[in-house]
């Protein structure tokens, strides 16, 4: 229905920010992205695919979400949940593989619009600027899975 409208990166930071309008209800869309059967549907960026997902989704639950890469690697991503708020809001941790550096924060908002719901992704904590590139990749692939995945009726 429409397309990444702003993706921003403040580079002083190593935040990034990912929008995009989703032709669906808040609702549905917080329930695609929290309910590990559902998000195995749509998940990841062009080329990986969902192999797994797990989502304890309560403060303080952890999830793990399985991705695999063209060349068959495995990488999980995963972290524990900080603030819940349905349909509206999830702020989580997040680790990439086996990096047990600082985890990285992701806060995801699902805001009514006149054409459904905005998602916007605020990724923070980002360790350098290639790695934050990459998530901005991904982040717009992923909402542009999101949509495909609910516009067929997911």
């Amino acid at each position: 229905m429409s397309k990444h409208t702003d993706p921003t990166v403040s580079r002083a930071e190593l935040t990034l920010v990912v929008r995009r309008t989703i032709g669906a209800s808040p609702e549905r869309v917080f329930d695609a992205w929290t309910r590990p059967e559902r998000l195995r549907l749509w998940w990841g960026p062009r080329g990986v695919t969902c192999t797994a997902a797990e989502v304890d989704l309560r403060v303080g639950g952890r999830y793990r979400i399985a991705n695999q890469f063209p060349d068959g690697r495995v990488v999980w991503i995963s972290g524990q949940f900080e603030y819940i708020e349905p349909p509206r809001l999830l702020v989580y941790s997040w680790h990439f593989g086996s990096d047990a550096e600082r985890p990285e924060r992701v806060t995801v908002a699902f805001s009514v619009c006149a054409a459904g719901t905005e998602v916007s992704v605020t990724h923070e904590r980002i360790a350098d600027t290639a790695s934050r590139d990459g998530h901005e990749q991904g982040w717009i692939e992923c909402l542009g899975g999101l949509q495909r995945y609910l516009d067929e009726g997911g």
